[in-house]
């Protein structure tokens, strides 16, 4: 049988978008190969399932239209199939001057975004919340917790009920592209099976730039993995804060900072924070690939991102490898948490795309061959923003195959 669409990754923009093709074209044959036996183990699996609202992007950015259709999108398809999800609401929390500064910008481009925002002062705020502390803050409505796995479960339930065939436990270990159609090659309990397709898509996540080096299709960046570290806060506390209670992020840093997030199932988590990941599946406290080290250290764009990035790295790292440096982040806005809070909770890797000059890619990066077209870069919110951008994605490919 040839495919007329073959979707590798069964993260949830993987799912997305083969969901969404057989829902355009309920004629086409559509493939989704995942290696593992579930879906949704890796990025998506490991967030902290926040449907977010698009507070941190740029006015008119692809991410910020993305992810204002993404929060009604993904609570519109849970009510539709009765996944669980609550909109809590995020509170942002200055601590400093300098973050009442960084507020005020942040709120302005909150009102740019059209996004339902209000500004809370030091007296409204502890009225809100009765254990956390700040100078101020403000509230963001548009913000919900959902467990994504189980969204992702969902989407694919729907893809093979229009038609679609879902293949788990598949790994693709080599593709070949031939004028006429794309050839996979996938190892199954140690047997290779081969599928042939007209047309391909690549969501791999952190595996993105090596699916594209599969096809020989030049490229200038790399995956440099993340890990961002997490703790769970008793049971006691499951009650501690009423929102998502988020920090006041720097502007010239990538990531957000450690923050204190209700999940769904009732539990409280704090993090993530952000250390250079020595293996890209590396989920548990040590972990090590010599594949992933080697890849990492003869490309010319890690040792310029360490180099660029090296106070905070250091910082970070020793607030991972040292408990109280880590406590004392959530303490500024939770000052009653102590050491003994802070139980273990599963890392998860972020799939940074960097760029051969140092450059960490914030935004979507494609790339393509005549047959192809490999996600390589589906910058955060992604969970959030997954059904946009798999629409987004079906019509690049529709474009492209007419």
């Amino acid at each position: 049988m040839v495919y007329d669409y073959i979707v590798i990754g069964g993260g949830i923009v993987g799912v997305s978008t083969a969901w969404q093709l057989q829902q355009r074209h309920p004629e086409k044959k559509v493939l989704l190969l995942e290696k593992e036996s579930v879906y949704s183990k890796h990025q998506t699996g490991h967030n902290s399932g926040v449907i977010h609202a698009g507070v941190y992007y740029a006015p008119g950015s692809l991410k910020a239209k993305f992810c204002k259709a993404g929060v009604k999108a993904t609570m519109a398809f849970c009510d539709k199939h009765k996944v669980p999800y609550e909109q809590c609401g995020k509170l942002l929390v200055a601590t400093t001057e300098l973050e009442v500064e960084r507020m005020q910008a942040l709120f302005k481009r909150c009102q740019e975004n059209e996004l339902d925002v209000e500004m809370l002062s030091a007296e409204q705020l502890k009225e809100r919340e009765p254990n956390v502390v700040g100078l101020g803050g403000f509230f963001v409505k548009d913000t919900a917790i959902v467990n994504y796995q189980q969204v992702t479960t969902k989407m694919a339930e729907e893809f093979v009920a229009l038609g679609g065939q879902a293949l788990l436990n598949h790994e693709v270990v080599g593709l070949q592209e031939s004028p006429d159609k794309v050839t996979v090659n996938a190892a199954h309990y140690g047997a290779f099976k081969t599928f042939e397709g007209r047309f391909l898509i690549t969501c791999s996540g952190l595996m993105a730039d090596r699916t594209t080096k599969m096809l020989g299709i030049p490229t200038d960046f790399q995956i440099i993995p993340f890990r961002g570290e997490y703790y769970k806060l008793p049971e006691k506390y499951n009650n501690i804060v009423n929102y998502l209670i988020y920090p006041i992020p720097d502007p010239d840093l990538p990531f957000l900072g450690v923050h204190l997030t209700r999940m769904i199932d009732g539990s409280v988590t704090v993090g993530p924070n952000a250390v250079q990941g020595w293996k890209r599946e590396g989920y548990g406290r040590i972990n090590m690939s010599l594949r992933d080290i080697g890849d990492m250290v003869r490309f010319p764009g890690f040792w310029r991102v360490l180099k660029k990035n090296l106070k905070t790295g250091l910082v970070e790292t020793k607030n991972s490898l040292w408990k109280p440096g880590y406590l004392k982040l959530v303490q500024k806005y939770c000052p009653q948490l102590e050491l003994s809070d802070l139980q273990p909770y599963p890392a998860g890797i972020r799939a940074q795309a960097v760029l051969k000059d140092g450059t960490l890619v914030h935004d979507f990066l494609f790339a393509e061959s005549p047959r192809s077209l490999h996600v390589c870069n589906a910058p955060s919110p992604a969970a959030t923003s997954a059904i946009p951008i798999g629409q987004y994605i079906c019509e690049k490919v529709l474009e492209r195959c007419e």
